[in-house]
């Protein structure tokens, strides 16, 4: 059914709770990609089977909804159940007709299946009042986890598309004030005002058309906060396209998302066909004259593609590398148009700004960094998954409060923000607040939100030399200081991780790191070398010891270290049964010895030791 005005979207969306408000219990399935991998689907299934086997009538008395991300990844497959807000972790096929049975019917809790705070010792009912959910800010992600991300009649249900009509009733320059006001700067890792950039769209001649891009291409290993947003609320992300398209003029729009996120295409795909049904993507949108469509295209997964012009370029077909500005995308993007690109986290808080107003987003988080940012906490950490928390909250509050500390004894080391272009921060700096200046200023930056904790088995020369890896294999090439020069950083990292290195060396690599960063292109190449620049600055000892001692710290740099065993050995044998090589011999419940010829230090017998018995030397 196609809608004609926004009256008629009005009462789409009230027959939509009414027919919500005429089930009496949910059940809500996490099905983002991480729960799938845990095997959510299975679980899902097992709950609708045995729903329909008991005669549970799913349209009134009970149903099942799989959903995007709940944001606990680490937790997985993850249920909770409405109207009680129950949550259950960790859950499997074969303990769902026991939930059915006792919670579900009954009323009963299981309580094997609940969270256990690791530091009260206490188990949590209430989803709510889980620390992980209770300290974030959720704002952008508070639906997803709610609703199914395949029905538009879910998104509508939660306010869905009210902020659109809001706008159709607003002055387009009203809407772009309202965005410059609420201080919204691009989630995708440069921090530039939106507002200034919708601006200087909606003053180019409308004469050639203009595009709206949707950046979905999350290069950052250990990245997937637009892959989430995607997969759980896609609706939300084309309503803050829309409405950016009535403020700006444009008339086409493009939403680009890696091809490896299969999920995200899938659903973003029947988002944007039940929004053309409806009449909210194409011509003449709720019969106000606004015409705007959406198309999807896939890339390759090319990191460079994070560049805004390099995007450009991969959109139009040709092989994306960065160009010279000006003239900027927002004068002459794709095919010669006036364009702009905004991150998946930037589109998805137009709504929210929109809805509620800019004086009450301003107040969130601070400033000068305005609103919330949503975090993928990776790593070393007790509680890995995303986080959505207000701009200026410390790195501490991030890694002790919600993520939990340290997964074992070793304490946390540093942080590293940005993704491979971004730099780490040690523990000792944790009290820095999150916002684009500060972590700037500390020789990192935002990027689109990854986070990786680690811990002190960490060796921070082999983190520099992994991440220097990964930008030399992504370099386009075009520029010669990006191109030679993360392959000649990442060849005296190697040296030095091999106790090949020279004092010599550690200054050329600084020299070069500089060099990278003053004279290269785009931003992708000025920032490459922090993650060198950051180790060297917080962790220059590690650097030296490497070179003069000739010794790995954390055990890390195969070159540089030797297993051993102490007193601590039982005899237990874990470490005999692991050792591919024969290395490890001795008699049961006798202490051990290794081989060290024969010994290739993969560290398997220390993750199977369970008596801190095996020592790097």
């Amino acid at each position: 059914m196609r809608l004609s005005n926004v009256q008629d979207l009005e009462k789409q969306r009230q027959e939509a709770n009414k027919a919500k408000a005429g089930i009496k219990k949910t059940i809500l399935v996490c099905a983002g990609t991480g729960c799938l991998a845990s095997g959510a689907a299975e679980v899902a299934e097992a709950f609708r089977k045995e729903i329909k086997d008991r005669g549970i009538d799913m349209k009134v008395e009970l149903t099942v909804k799989t959903t995007g991300c709940h944001g606990f990844c680490e937790r997985g497959p993850i249920v909770t159940f409405l109207p009680s807000g129950i949550l259950y972790q960790h859950v499997s096929p074969e303990e769902v007709q026991e939930i059915v049975e006792k919670t579900v019917i009954s009323g009963k809790i299981i309580k094997e299946l609940l969270y256990r705070d690791p530091k009260t010792k206490k188990y949590i009912e209430q989803y709510s009042e889980i620390p992980f959910y209770a300290l974030q800010t959720r704002i952008v992600l508070q639906n997803s986890g709610q609703i199914d991300p395949a029905s538009i009649d879910d998104y509508l249900t939660v306010g869905g598309f009210s902020a659109l009509a809001k706008s159709l009733s607003m002055q387009p320059e009203q809407i772009i004030q309202e965005v410059e006001n609420s201080g919204l700067k691009g989630r995708g890792g440069a921090g530039f005002p939106t507002g200034l950039k919708w601006k200087a769209l909606a003053n180019q001649p409308n004469g050639r058309g203009k595009f709206l891009v949707c950046n979905g291409d999350e290069g950052d290993p250990g990245a997937y906060m637009d892959r989430s947003v995607l997969e759980g609320i896609p609706h939300s992300v084309i309503e803050g396209m829309l409405i950016g398209a009535y403020a700006t003029g444009a008339t086409e729009g493009i939403i680009y998302v890696r091809n490896e996120y299969p999920l995200a295409v899938k659903h973003l795909n029947i988002a944007l066909q039940q929004a053309r049904e409806l009449g909210l993507l194409g011509e003449n949108i709720l019969g106000t004259g606004f015409s705007f469509d959406i198309n999807l295209v896939k890339g390759a997964g090319a990191f460079v593609c994070g560049e805004e012009t390099a995007l450009i370029r991969s959109i139009e077909g040709k092989i994306p590398e960065p160009r010279q500005r000006p003239p900027f995308p927002v004068q002459k993007g794709i095919n010669a148009k006036p364009t702009v690109i905004n991150n998946v986290e930037t589109w998805a808080n137009i709504p929210i700004i929109i809805e509620g107003g800019a004086k009450a987003f301003a107040k969130i988080g601070t400033k000068n960094n305005s609103g919330t940012k949503i975090f993928s906490l990776v790593g070393k950490i007790r509680n890995t998954g995303l986080v959505e928390v207000p701009m200026g909250i410390t790195i501490k509050e991030i890694v002790d409060d919600i993520g939990g500390g340290p997964v074992g004894k070793a304490k946390i080391k540093a942080v590293q923000t940005g993704g491979p272009s971004g730099g780490c921060i040690p523990a000792e700096r944790f009290d820095l607040p999150i916002d684009y200046d500060s972590l700037t200023e500390a020789g990192s930056i935002m990027g689109s939100g990854g986070m990786i904790v680690m811990d002190e088995n960490t060796c921070m020369v082999d983190i520099a030399k992994y991440f220097m890896n990964f930008l030399k294999d992504e370099s386009c090439g075009k520029c010669f200081t990006c191109r030679k020069g993360t392959q000649r950083m990442y060849e005296i990292l190697d040296d030095i991780s091999k106790g090949k290195g020279t004092l010599e060396q550690l200054d050329l690599l600084e020299q070069l790191a500089h060099v990278v960063k003053d004279t290269t292109m785009c931003g992708l190449g000025q920032t490459a070398p922090n993650p060198v620049l950051s180790t060297l600055r917080y962790f220059h000892n590690e650097y030296i010891q490497h070179i003069e001692k000739k010794h790995c710290q954390a055990g890390v740099c195969k070159e540089l270290i030797t297993y051993s065993i102490n007193e601590n050995c039982t005899g237990c044998q874990a470490c005999v049964k692991v050792c591919t090589q024969d290395a490890i011999t001795g008699q049961k419940k006798q202490r051990h010895v290794i081989d060290t010829t024969k010994c290739i230090k993969c560290g398997a017998c220390r993750s199977a030791c369970k008596f801190e018995a095996i020592e790097v030397v």
